[in-house]
């Protein structure tokens, strides 16, 4: 059974109710779809429902059992209203703007949905940008109790069943934090093992990466590298780190042996922690893209509630599995 199957099957047993706010896309009611189909998560869909319903019509779709709101009829409006302006009133918001927002954004509306507890979480980024997608959820969700930073993770369900765990990598941070410092990047790793657990195994191995192994070469980016090693042992004691490593040392039993000996991490990684997000991004397309893995994506950590984003190149397929994720998240929330 794949990663994903595994994960469906999980949100099965205790099915939460996620948002999709982006309802003018295709992929988003072929995936509401799909996802009612197989029991996975109940749905709620932002939108106008006769514009919805003629979209199912058209793909021949069944939309029936979702859940449809339409933020100009909702009885909740002023609840959601008052919601919004409680929440952002100190940064200089009124209601009379938080009217007009929840009216015009469906993904700060389906965020608001969150905050009051009626809905578990959220999916959303097949059309909208990472930031657009994130912005709300960090503005009015906030980060969840002890965590330094939010992150994005991605979770990469790959081929090559004899590494990672049975092939499955959790990559950190490739969607939110642009130049995390070595603080940042030790918090990113202590986020990404607990998310790993929650997630893919019970048995986390994280690898600080660099374009250098142990030293091989001297730079201010390796630098930070090994200053987020050094904070990340000592903040961290309980996790099985080591860095710096390059790629093949981190993955490669062989390689490791004479790059990094003696090493509790190389050789065996499951968690790929990058140096920014330059890396991070090209990093997963390229595993996705020229290696063929599935890539779920990016899913934040350390947020009050699960709300993840989706890559606007995304198909129908990726959005019913970031949602089941989204689902067992809500579960362990």
């Amino acid at each position: 059974m794949s990663y994903i199957d595994l994960i469906k099957e999980r949100a099965k047993l205790d099915k939460k109710t996620i948002v999709l706010p982006e309802t003018t896309d295709k992929r988003t009611l072929l995936a509401a779809a799909k996802l009612m189909e197989e029991n996975i998560a109940k749905i709620i869909l932002i939108g106008d429902e006769e514009k919805i319903m003629d979209g199912a019509g058209w793909l021949e779709i069944d939309l029936e059992r979702a859940t449809i709101i339409n933020p100009k009829t909702t009885p909740k409006l002023e609840e959601y209203v008052n919601l919004l302006y409680e929440t952002r009133k100190a940064k200089g918001m009124t209601e009379e703007q938080a009217r007009e927002i929840l009216l015009k954004d469906n993904l700060t509306f389906g965020i608001v949905m969150v905050k009051a507890n009626d809905a578990d979480g959220m999916v959303a980024g097949a059309c909208h940008s990472t930031a657009d997608t994130l912005r709300p959820a960090l503005q009015i969700l906030k980060t969840a109790p002890g965590v330094k930073l939010v992150s994005a993770f991605f979770v990469m369900d790959t081929q090559f069943k004899d590494m990672g765990e049975n092939g499955t990598f959790l990559f950190a941070d490739c969607g939110l934090n642009q130049d995390p410092t070595a603080e940042e990047l030790a918090a990113i790793a202590d986020s990404s093992s607990r998310s790993f657990k929650s997630l893919v195994g019970p048995k986390p191995v994280i690898a600080m990466l660099s374009h250098s192994t142990k030293g091989s070469a001297k730079h201010a980016m390796v630098d930070k590298v090994v200053e987020a090693t050094r904070i990340a042992k000592e903040q961290y004691p309980h996790l099985v780190l080591d860095g710096e490593l390059q790629l093949d040392a981190a993955l490669v039993p062989s390689v490791a042996k004479s790059k990094a000996p003696g090493s509790p991490v190389a050789g065996m990684a499951n968690i790929l922690i990058f140096p920014n997000l330059d890396a991070g991004n090209i990093g997963y397309k390229l595993v996705q893209r020229l290696g063929g893995a599935e890539a779920y994506g990016p899913m934040l950590q350390g947020i009050a509630k699960p709300v993840n984003d989706l890559s606007r190149g995304c198909s129908w397929q990726d959005i019913v599995g970031v949602v089941a994720i989204t689902a067992v998240q809500a579960q362990l929330a």
